[in-house]
């Protein structure tokens, strides 16, 4: 299983939101450059970059410029998603040097988006992120709720082709509520898709707990808020994840 430190860029800097509300901002990084160092000097297989700005249509300049100068910085793949809008979008990040494009709201209004994506792409490079609350499909930085259950959006993107989702319950994430493990678990089943799990990751046994049902299809998990507060170390996380360590 691998574990994506995550990094989400407003107005360029390093922030964590909790439960998507730009409200609740809390700036870990003036220099997002400095976090991504970070995580791969303790060892990150990947990064998981989100631009916040993009993801709820404001101007996202600034973001962008962060990502070319982690990519200038680091060696570790980057998974990268937030207002990419267009096939095009998704393309010119991925020729700018990210590893995986992450569509979202997109995948909802326009999935033929994804498909088009799909076929100027490796399937590994293209990815879909459902977001949910209550099971219910968010869009548009999670302001709008949708009637989606996200299992039906999940067996939609399956249908097209799709490989891998990351799905993240809005309500948990930023808030060291714990991850979602029976709808984690139902994206998987329900949908035959490869699952990075994502929202709410607060302890060690949160990532013990998805190591159980790996072979389920979850084969990742992104951790934010539990690393910048100290409640996890990577290390250990990482420890976990190749199955040599257990929560203790």
């Amino acid at each position: 299983m691998i574990i994506y430190p995550a990094i989400d860029l407003r107005r360029g800097r390093c922030v964590r939101l909790r439960q998507g509300s730009v409200d609740a901002e809390t700036v870990f990084a003036d220099d997002p450059v400095e976090a991504a160092a970070r995580w791969e000097n303790e060892g990150a297989q990947w990064l998981h970059l989100v631009n916040l700005d993009g993801a709820l249509g404001d101007s996202a300049q600034e973001n962008l410029e962060a990502l070319r100068r982690i990519l200038a910085a680091v060696h570790v793949p980057i998974q990268f998603g937030g207002g990419l809008r267009s096939t095009a979008d998704a393309l010119t990040l991925l020729d700018m040097g990210v590893s995986r494009v992450i569509l979202g709201t997109v995948a909802v209004s326009r999935p033929e988006v994804v498909v088009e994506a799909l076929m100027r792409a490796q399937p590994d490079q293209v990815a879909v992120g459902i977001d949910a609350r209550a099971g219910r499909v968010a869009i548009h930085g999670w302001r709008d709720v949708t009637e989606v259950p996200a299992v039906q959006l999940g067996r939609r993107m399956a249908r097209l082709g799709v490989e891998r989702v990351v799905y993240t319950d809005v309500s948990r994430d930023g808030m060291l509520a714990g991850i979602n493990l029976a709808e984690t678990r139902e994206m998987a089943r329900e949908t035959g898709l490869s699952v990075i799990a994502s929202g709410g990751v607060a302890t060690t046994k949160d990532l013990s707990d998805l190591m159980k049902h790996r072979d389920e299809g979850i084969d990742g998990v992104i951790v934010g808020m539990a690393l910048y507060r100290g409640t996890i170390e990577l290390a250990q996380a990482l420890e976990i994840a190749k199955g040599v360590a257990d929560a203790r």
